[in-house]
């Protein structure tokens, strides 16, 4: 085999440039193997230089059922690589794998593609090739026993990838389209609502803290008195936890109703909203 077929198989296999593929094979004495790992090494070096940079595209991938369902984010520089037919089949193939793996990352990394290499090596060519910084984000997995998981997908990129995804985990006695049909419309309530906590107890107390010494030094700049101060910000914080708690929040197709109440006007009785995630990209 000529060098210049050695090349182009080089080129095929690796998705590397000519000239990075050209300079692999005279390094490594016409041997592919070696090239190969060549470019791979310098792949590693082109994929640390980037890691400076900011990934704030990309598409959320969602795989699994109503008993299973996993979620993740993988992220990239630009629109047009999140788009790219080799992005899409990376981000399709390790949403498979997230789910299996449960989104534990370390095992994830771990994991053999259809290609033969683990995730962190694939994730390192994909990087050279496309030319951009590629991380995996954020990962959850609803897998509990006795709850039904529903989803919602808003900005389909292709198929189970998208902008935005919702997960959302009801927990019941009864398996009704009655329930279906809410599963579906709480989903989307949460991609439009964007709730921080499933009720007002479990909002990090970290955030609560820094919006009320915000709204209270807003409140002492206006020159209010210290007594009206803390009234109006005990009001502000009571408003702050209601709009970002899910069961107390508007609902998005009947305002004038909570989200509880939504759930106690379908009067059953064993129905309970047991968890939700909502992943953005650019969030």
């Amino acid at each position: 085999m000529s060098d210049i077929e050695k090349v182009k198989q080089l080129r095929e296999a690796t998705g590397a440039g000519f000239k990075d593929c050209n300079l692999a094979i005279k390094e490594s004495g016409g041997d592919l193997n070696k090239a190969v790992e060549i470019l791979r090494v310098k792949g590693i070096s082109k994929a640390s230089k980037k890691m400076s940079r900011d990934a704030k595209e990309g598409v959320i991938a969602t795989s699994g059922d109503e008993n299973k369902i996993s979620v993740i984010e993988i992220n990239c520089e630009t629109d047009f690589v999140a788009k790219n037919d080799d992005f899409v089949s990376f981000a399709k193939e390790l949403s498979e794998l997230n789910n299996q793996s449960e989104s534990d990352l370390d095992k994830l990394k771990k994991s053999k593609m259809s290609n033969g290499e683990i995730v962190e090596d694939s994730l390192v060519a994909l990087i050279a090739k496309m030319g951009e910084k590629i991380t995996i984000g954020r990962v959850k997995t609803f897998n509990n026993s006795g709850s039904k998981n529903f989803n919602y997908l808003h900005t389909v990129v292709k198929d189970n990838l998208s902008k935005l995804s919702v997960i959302v985990s009801l927990e019941s006695n009864e398996s009704s389209d009655v329930i279906k049909t809410f599963g579906k419309h709480l989903a989307m309530h949460i991609a439009a609502s964007n709730p921080l906590s499933l009720n007002s107890d479990s909002i990090n107390k970290d955030l609560l803290q820094k919006e009320l010494e915000l709204v209270t030094e807003e409140l002492k700049n206006s020159g209010k008195p210290d007594d009206i101060v803390q009234k109006i910000s005990l009001g502000k914080m009571k408003k702050f936890k209601e709009e970002n708690a899910l069961l107390s929040q508007a609902w998005v197709m009947e305002p004038k109703k909570k989200v509880q109440d939504i759930v106690n006007d379908l009067n059953i009785s064993s129905l309970k909203i047991k968890d939700f995630c909502r992943l953005k990209i650019g969030e």
